[in-house]
């Protein structure tokens, strides 16, 4: 059955983390621009880059879906 592309659930924001948009980098910048559009505050902003990079990729990406989980998808 071919449908609508209108009747297509809204997935929302996925992350592909064994692709290029897994690298922690991008990872960081998403975080960031994410952060600007929800009007977290630099501060705040300032707080969650630096615990995403206090430690290894698992800390990254844990304190990442903490804050932003709510809004994206990430698939290993």
């Amino acid at each position: 059955m071919i449908k609508s592309k209108a009747e297509m659930p809204d997935r929302g924001i996925e992350i592909d983390l064994t692709g290029p948009d897994g690298n922690a980098y991008v990872i960081l910048g998403i975080a960031e621009r994410l952060g600007r559009q929800l009007g977290y505050g630099k501060r705040r902003r300032e707080r969650i880059r630096m615990e995403m990079t206090l430690a290894d990729y698992e800390c990254l990406l844990q304190t990442f879906d903490r804050e932003f989980g709510t809004f994206i998808t990430m698939w290993r």
